[in-house]
């Protein structure tokens, strides 16, 4: 910032946000009502091709409201009503308590006990061959879920309840409008897009050591036109206040900060590579013990 002030007028909201995220609701509910009829291989299949990459996006999208970017951090309430509308198509409750941890994993990135990203000792230990390691990125969506709960559990909040309800009262909707096919793809989706899906290379590609000293790397392939730019990893780290929209300016103005980076071009080939890779695995992870005192939300 004191070589390239200029960017602080890239932390602003991104008010298109708001118009991208009400589009894929309405996308997918479209989507809800076109396949509650088909033969359930053609469910399965659009919920693979189609809602599964919709369902990942939003799950980025809720990822950029959590940070404020919709409405701003002056209407930080906005941002939390507007995600639990996001969370909506996803079928499963989500956004205030990705929320919640997601702050930590910004202020103690890598913090032992607290940074839920972090895998536990269980998943480090056993997902350790290649064939195990297939089956724990087929399974991510699940270890992300339960995670949490094993780490560092917190109390539920109001706002995580009233999260819980809507979504329940949003699923028992589309299941008495729709039926079970209906249901069932909106669900799907969320859990194919979160596990063996190209998108979800973002997850490996973000923190895992691949080489040794650099525990942060971005992505700078298409795939960020479906994911808010989140593959801008190290300029949202530096930057977690400036919307994924602008992450490619923090980029070309300070160029000299991260051409020289270690960098992919490829979440497929992230997963690939994760696998076939003996020597990384689940344990391939930055770990810090915290010292001082530590605030979470």
């Amino acid at each position: 910032l004191a070589k390239h002030p200029e960017i602080k007028a890239l932390m602003k909201p991104d008010y298109n946000l708001i118009w991208v995220v009400v589009l894929m609701v309405l996308a997918q509910l479209t989507a809800f009502y076109l396949v509650k009829d088909l033969d359930w291989k053609w469910v399965i299949f659009w919920a693979y091709v189609f809602g599964s990459c919709i369902s990942h996006s939003m799950t980025l999208a809720i990822h950029e409201i959590s940070h404020n970017s919709a409405f701003g951090n002056s209407k930080a309430m906005w941002n939390r009503w507007f995600g639990i509308f996001a969370n909506l198509p996803l079928g499963l409750p989500y956004s205030i308590s990705f929320k919640r941890y997601h702050m930590d994993h910004h202020r103690y990135l890598g913090g032992d006990g607290i940074d839920v990203d972090i895998p536990t000792n269980f998943e480090g230990w056993f997902f350790c061959t290649r064939f195990r390691k297939f089956i724990w990125i087929v399974l991510q969506p699940f270890f992300y879920a339960i995670r949490p709960l094993c780490i560092n559990p917190k109390p539920i909040s109001r706002l995580e309840i009233i999260n819980l309800l809507a979504q329940l009262s949003f699923d028992i909707v589309i299941y008495y409008l729709w039926g079970v096919k209906s249901t069932f793809y909106m669900l799907a989706g969320s859990v194919l897009g979160l596990g063996l899906h190209p998108i979800s290379g973002h997850f490996i590609a973000e923190h895992y050591m691949f080489l040794k000293g650099h525990e942060t790397y971005s992505y700078y392939g298409p795939l960020n036109l479906l994911t808010f730019n989140v593959g801008y990893h190290n300029e949202h780290h530096d930057f977690p206040n400036i919307p994924g929209k602008n992450l490619p300016l923090v980029k070309k103005i300070a160029a000299e900060y991260y051409d020289n980076l270690p960098q992919y071009n490829s979440w497929i080939k992230v997963l690939y590579d994760f696998v076939m890779d003996d020597t990384i695995s689940p344990y391939s992870r930055m770990k810090r013990q915290l010292k001082g005192e530590v605030k979470q939300d």
